[in-house]
């Protein structure tokens, strides 16, 4: 490799930005799935997971205990490898219990979130094709597949189950003595274990398909930043209200963390006072949130420190956005003992990609930090595919151990995403300055973030057009202090329609999950496109927000 400048990390020869942390070496053994890896660790915490709201919890052994136990009921009913498993269910303890099972055996693992209509489980479960799957008895009749069905709910609940194929109850499975005469398959690293659907521009959301070595290569990379890290704190106690079944919530709580030795208090579902009061009542270190918490901290901050003690928390956790300097500021006047530390990545990058580590790293305003270990960047022009330099803004492709094998059955979306060497196009607008700091400008792909979720304004658009009054649309992503964005259409009526924007809403949220909800509509006589059709969303953007 030419020489590369250590203060940037950029190479000049090949335009590529190398990272400036100590590189981590993969284990070398290529038979080994991300379950066995986890739990090879040298843990040093004693408590694993903790419920907010009952405290129960599950200690290490008992962790490790219960997923051997799962895994093998799951053997025993005839999941292989390659199989792949549904798992529909809010934040709970039980959670990673299942993901680690399912992946300890070669299986895969595929979540949904919980918010999800029957009809956008459905195209997930015939996409995915899952062979069985976990869920709680209120989320059962989400699943219109005729699949056998484990209930994960800790009590006997009477419910919605009438025809559904009961194959067990977690709890039990957890408490059987595993079969130590079961076949084990070998499961190596090149293996798939896990497929998490990420919301497309292009309408249809893709499976992501992420390797045991792309989950491993994520674990270590968190088990480094927080594992240098301990600055005397002592055992460290995550709060975790970040949803398990999107990738930040998987990378953070349902493995990586773990493999740490760290106590997780899970929420079952984002409550202001609930995280709060945890906060207090479990002695929590570090608290992951999206922006828009953050904010809501910010301006709730006299009530907040007056109602709850907040002694124990020495560091929040923000992905999703990039912060401003503004709320920066804003949320250290409130909270001086507290440091802010940023990452970023993709669930096509196993949710990895850059992070603000240390408390001077945090003080770079704006930046989404240093690349993560063993990260490789090319900043590239959309326009032209010219690789550009230092201080030079366009598109941040990424190459690394936890970079996706691909997406699932779809060659045509892998072949535009990641190119022939393994550099993937993130579809960010990016710029790395002369300390090798990444700064996110904009998105080139078009997802709007509502509250972290990803919300593709195609599907939206696709949905508006079935409507017998309306010729035309566009959506939008419209800022918002409390939710980041929400989705506002842009829309054509056909003429003579007095169709409505409460009418339209209407018809909208019958259809989707709550966080795709269009939220704010303009009627127009035509929507913006370039000479190919594309709609202008840029010249929409303008338009909605010239108004603020």
């Amino acid at each position: 490799m030419a020489s590369v400048d250590p203060r940037s990390g950029f190479c000049k020869s090949n335009s590529t930005f190398y990272s400036k942390r100590t590189p981590i070496p993969l284990p070398p053994n290529p038979s080994l799935d991300v379950t066995t890896f986890i739990s090879s660790q040298a843990h040093r915490g004693k408590t694993a997971l903790i419920d907010a709201a009952t405290g129960r919890n599950l200690s290490f052994s008992e962790l490790w205990r219960s997923v051997e136990s799962v895994a093998s009921c799951l053997s025993d009913m005839g999941i292989r490898k390659g199989d792949v498993v549904l798992l529909l269910s809010p934040n709970s303890i039980l959670f990673p219990v299942v993901c680690l099972s399912v992946m300890s055996l070669g299986a895969v693992i595929t979540t949904t979130n919980p918010l999800n209509t029957s009809g956008e489980i459905s195209k997930q479960i015939s996409d995915s094709n899952p062979v069985i799957a976990f869920t709680t008895v209120d989320l059962l009749p989400k699943i219109a597949a005729d699949l056998p069905i484990v209930i994960m709910d800790e009590e006997e609940r009477v419910g919605p189950m009438r025809g559904a194929r009961i194959a067990g109850r977690l709890v039990e499975m957890m408490e059987k003595r595993p079969n130590e005469r079961r076949v084990r398959e070998r499961v190596d690293q090149d293996d798939t274990a896990s497929l998490l659907y990420s919301s497309g521009t292009t309408g249809a959301s893709k499976g992501v398909v992420s390797s045991h070595r792309n989950l491993i290569s994520m674990v270590q990379t968190v088990v480094q930043r927080f594992g240098s890290d301990s600055g005397g704190h002592g055992e460290q106690r995550f709060i975790c209200t970040v949803p398990m079944f999107h990738i930040y919530g998987l990378a953070a709580f349902a493995t990586g963390l773990l493999a740490y030795g760290s106590t997780i208090i899970v929420l079952s579902k984002f409550d202001m006072h609930e995280m709060m009061s945890a906060i207090g009542k479990y002695r929590a270190t570090y608290l992951p949130l999206v922006p828009p918490i953050l904010v809501a901290m910010i301006n709730g901050a006299d009530q907040i420190k007056r109602k709850y003690d907040l002694s124990s928390l020495h560091s929040i956790l923000c992905g999703g956005a990039p912060l401003s300097k503004e709320v920066i500021e804003g949320f250290v006047e409130k909270y001086p003992t507290v440091k802010i530390l940023q990452g970023y990545g993709l669930t096509e990058s196993t949710a990895i990609g850059a992070s603000t580590d240390t408390l001077d790293e945090s003080r770079r305003y704006g930046t989404a930090g240093l690349l993560s270990p063993s990260m490789e960047a090319k900043i590239v022009d959309p326009g032209s595919g010219r690789v550009l330099g230092l201080n030079q803004t366009g598109e941040l492709w990424l190459k690394g151990p936890s970079i996706m094998k691909g997406y699932f059955r779809n060659e045509e979306a892998t072949s535009s995403t990641l190119d022939s060497e393994g550099w993937l196009r993130t579809g960010d607008l990016c710029y790395f300055d002369e300390d090798g700091f990444i700064f996110v400008v904009d998105r080139l792909k078009e997802l709007i973030k509502y509250k972290g979720y990803q919300v593709p304004p195609a599907e939206l658009e696709a949905l508006l057009l079935t409507h017998p009054e309306i010729v035309d649309a566009a959506v939008i992503p419209f800022p918002d202090e409390e939710v980041g964005q929400f989705p506002m259409a842009y829309v054509v009526r056909k003429p003579g329609s007095n169709l409505s924007g409460n009418n339209l809403m209407e018809f909208v949220s019958k259809q989707v999950a709550p966080y795709k909800r269009i939220r704010k509509v303009a009627f127009v006589s035509s929507v913006p496109k370039n000479p190919s059709g594309k709609i202008l969303r840029k010249d929409l953007i303008k338009l909605a927000t010239s108004k603020l």
